[in-house]
């Protein structure tokens, strides 16, 4: 028997977990707050600034365009039914994600920069880890790491 997931089976709707994520976002400083999401390409991306950072955290989601496909109306209302519930489980997860992640920075145990690395928006619009992940890739295909110290300074 597999353990089940975190909020599997919730049925906390998708509206409210946003708020939710706005709330505690906006309660430890964040401002410029969004949630925007599309349904047919299966992604949102829930955005704030906080400490000077621009952080943009990409959330995949089920397509409901896959839902919308079954045959038949029963089947259709089935596939529906798993995209709302999937989308549902998904909310939750971030949202105890983004609650994990702030409390960390809240006691001085992290940083908003180790939390939300990844999602720090650059100035030419990508974010960091969009920029690691092409580095990382090119370093693991050529077998050629960057020096684990940078080189020393000119006095």
């Amino acid at each position: 028997m597999r353990p089940r997931a975190y909020a599997e089976g919730t049925t906390v709707p998708v509206e409210k977990t946003r708020v939710e994520i706005e709330r505690v976002l906006t309660k430890h400083g964040a401002n410029q707050l969004g949630i925007v999401s599309d349904t047919e390409r299966g992604a949102a991306m829930v955005l704030f600034s906080m400490a000077e950072r621009q952080v943009r955290m990409r959330v995949p989601l089920p397509r409901l365009e896959e839902a919308r496909r079954g045959r038949g109306a029963s089947n259709r209302d089935r596939q529906i039914h798993r995209w709302e519930q999937a989308s549902r489980e998904r909310w939750r997860a971030v949202l105890l994600l983004v609650r994990a992640k702030l409390e960390l920075i809240e006691l001085g145990l992290s940083t908003i920069e180790r939390e939300f690395l990844a999602d720090i928006a650059l100035p030419n619009g990508q974010t960091v880890g969009d920029l690691l992940h092409v580095q990382l890739e090119e370093a693991y295909a050529t077998g050629s790491m960057p020096p684990l110290l940078p080189p020393p300074r000119a006095s």
